[in-house]
Parts: C-alpha cells; structure tokens; sequence
C-alpha cells in the first residue's frame, strides 16, 4: 500500500512505501510462485501438455520450443503467472472480508 501524504514545508507530496513484508505481498509471490512452479514440473496444463477430459495431463508437440527442457513456453510463463495472481487477489480479498487481514 502506498500512501501519499503532504509533506509540510515545502509543498511537495511524500509517499510511504510499506507494501514489502506485508502479508498481502507474502501471498500474492506465494500464490504466484506455486503456480509457475506447477507449470513448469508438470503438476497443471501447459501448452505442450494438455489436460484430457479425465484430467490426466497429456504430452502434445505445440510448436512452441525455446530451449526449456520440461518445453516450458513464454505463453506458459504469462498464463500461469495470471493464474498464481487471480488465486492470490482471491485469497487477499476473502481474508479482508472476514476481517482476519
């Protein structure tokens, strides 16, 4: 959270950064950690491994190779770090509402 507040003397504006270590930062790297670590060691679906109708991830040559040896994408890198942001927004703003954040 940023706040800015006027500074007194000198008319310009101060901001307080005291968003690092707050536990709203801990869950959103949590929570976007976990998921690109899920994309890239096979544990969710990827662009070279698709989930079946049974949920079993399976192997399929996208096209899309850059050198990763678990065929790891740029396009996998950006939806699973969406993904570890929407399952954190999520976790933030549902421990606000019960009030325990």
């Amino acid at each position: 959270m940023v706040s800015v507040r006027p500074n007194k003397g000198k008319g310009a504006l101060g901001a307080r950064c005291n968003f690092i270590g707050s536990p709203t930062n801990f869950i959103m790297v949590t929570s976007t950690t976990l998921m690109l670590f899920a994309g890239r060691f096979g544990l969710a679906p990827s662009a070279n491994r698709l989930a079946t109708a049974g949920l079993r991830l399976e192997a399929r040559e996208s096209g899309l190779q850059i050198g990763d040896p678990a065929g790891f994408t740029f396009a996998d890198t950006l939806a699973c770090g969406t993904v570890g942001h929407v399952i954190g927004v999520g976790v933030v703003l549902g421990l606000k509402n019960i009030g325990a954040l």
